[in-house]
């Protein structure tokens, strides 16, 4: 613990766990997504699971940091480029994902509930728990090969990781509430799983695309549903301004009688 001794350690600490929380929002995003097929009385424990299990795995990952770094060294070379241990593992996850919210968005946008099957969709907490232990490992690798980068002692990486989760633990069912109230929300947490899958296969492939793009990008999405959301409030809706001497009838909806007509 001597790294707590000196202000170094403590501005490393504060720092990686900041990363290590906007790391987290992918498993929280995917975390809401697969507890919401769950009765409603499961997904809190389902979702406290989820998470100790995702703390679990990347302590265990850090006590044996370098059997992780050793996923790094090639281990075959495919079409020009060398693949490591944790390029399949990015690639399988990235493809699982993609797979997942695609499926996800389909169920959602085009298969009819009946009123005869009320339980068609859920899951099984078993299955559900097993796949948020599928995407932890990937995330999981991810966060600790970040925290290996930033700090030099194996202390204040999991320090910054119990801060990470207990934040992640506190936050994350009334995330998941706000997305199960919003259907649009829904639909664009779907779209953050897909985009957050093709950077991982990406990332597998070699072709490196920095978070920080990725990050803004769901930031931009978000604040403009947010607006979005603000406007569908009002009673009255948004009108297109039209200039003076142009033919009001190219605005009109379909089926709708011209002014006057």
């Amino acid at each position: 613990m001597s790294a707590f001794l000196h202000a170094d350690g403590w501005i490393t600490l504060a720092t990686l766990s900041a990363l290590e929380i906007v790391l987290g929002i992918d498993n929280i995003v995917f975390l809401s997504i697969m507890t919401a097929k769950l009765p409603p009385e499961q997904q809190p424990l389902a979702r406290r699971i989820g998470l100790l299990l995702a703390l679990g795995m990347r302590l265990l990952l850090l006590l044996a940091i370098s059997w992780v770094m050793g996923l790094k060294a090639t281990l075959f070379t495919l079409f020009g480029h060398g693949f490591s241990g944790r390029d399949l593992i990015l690639l399988g996850g990235g493809v699982f994902l993609i797979g997942k919210a695609t499926h996800e968005m389909f169920d959602k946008l085009e298969v009819e509930e009946s009123k005869d099957a009320p339980s068609k969709g859920k899951s099984s907490f078993p299955s559900v728990i097993a796949q948020i232990v599928v995407l932890d490992i990937v995330f999981s690798l991810d966060s600790v090969i970040t925290a290996v980068g930033m700090a030099q002692h194996i202390s204040i990486m999991m320090v910054a990781m119990f801060i990470a989760v207990g934040v992640m633990l506190v936050f994350a069912g009334k995330i998941g509430a706000f997305i199960h109230r919003h259907p649009s929300m829904k639909i664009l947490a779907l779209s953050f799983l897909l985009l957050i899958g093709v950077v991982l296969v990406a990332d597998g492939m070699g072709q490196h695309i920095s978070k920080g793009y990725i990050y803004f990008a769901m930031a931009f999405s978000l604040g403009v549903e947010l607006i979005n959301m603000r406007l569908r409030l009002r009673q009255k809706p948004v009108q297109l301004h039209t200039r003076r001497g142009s033919s009001p009838d190219l605005l009109q909806a379909p089926g709708q009688a011209p002014p006057g007509g």
